[in-house]
């Protein structure tokens, strides 16, 4: 039996994987911001903390929260995001889609090092968009002042997680094995913020949430043996894929200390 932090888990993949690690005989730590929905969850061993993940301040509160209660956590999955079709600025400064997609995830993987490196085989899972190339980094306006759309601003983040990956491998000396993990479209979170026809095509192609974690428990069940590796569905990617480039990484990394200073 572990311990499993699941960043998004009150809903769609993340919820599915919970559940999932219960009847493994974990015990699931769920990081959600609806209470209705992770009150409904919790039970057994699963125990639901309440956060809004947008928020530095409180993602860096649920962190203390589970270093002080838990001496080791064996794994995280991280699956929190939420599309936001204005822009908006949360009460510290931050363009939302950014601070929650990406910077929450940045304070988690590295917040949680401590007890991940007490673990046997520690193991963190960010469930991104590794494998697609459109998108970038606006390393001049990184909270996107001009031109933001809901789709740019998810594109960055979904770039900025990929550079995460390798940054955490590069900077953080943990012994936990980083996964950067692409489930394709899946039947899976609120789409109710996409355009009508996106919905439509999205509701088409994608997959069963059950097919798109069952790799998930194969990264937590047994870990890769590489620091840092890229799944894109079923095609782990090289390294040396664009979107991997560790001097784009390095560069993140100070930008992302900047922000959070």
């Amino acid at each position: 039996m572990g311990v499993v932090v699941v960043s998004g888990g009150t809903n769609g993949m993340g919820r599915a994987l919970a559940l999932g690690r219960a009847e493994r005989g974990d015990r699931v730590l769920v990081l959600g911001r609806s209470r209705e929905r992770g009150e409904a969850l919790a039970g057994g061993s699963i125990a639901f903390l309440p956060v809004d993940l947008s928020s530095m301040a409180e993602t860096r509160q649920v962190i203390e929260h589970i270093l002080t209660e838990n001496e080791v956590v064996d794994a995280l999955a991280l699956f929190a995001n939420a599309v936001t079709p204005r822009r908006v600025m949360t009460v510290e400064g931050l363009e939302r889609t950014f601070a929650l997609y990406y910077l929450s995830r940045y304070l988690l993987s590295f917040g949680l090092r401590p007890a991940l490196d007490r673990a046997t085989a520690p193991v963190i899972v960010n469930v991104a968009g590794v494998g697609v190339t459109k998108g970038e980094v606006h390393w001049a306006d990184p909270q996107l002042q001009s031109g933001y759309s809901a789709i740019a601003a998810q594109l960055q983040a979904g770039r900025a997680n990929d550079l995460l990956g390798v940054g955490f491998g590069q900077r953080s000396g943990s012994r936990a094995r980083y996964v950067l993990y692409h489930p394709g479209f899946t039947k899976s979170g609120d789409r109710s913020a996409l355009p009508l026809v996106v919905r439509g095509l999205l509701a088409v192609a994608a997959r069963p949430v059950a097919d798109a974690v069952a790799p998930i428990h194969q990264f937590l069940d047994a870990p890769p043996a590489a620091p840092v590796t890229a799944v894109d569905r079923e095609k782990r990617l090289p390294l040396s894929f664009p979107t991997l480039d560790p001097r784009d990484a390095e560069r993140l990394m100070g930008l992302t200390e900047e922000l959070l200073s």
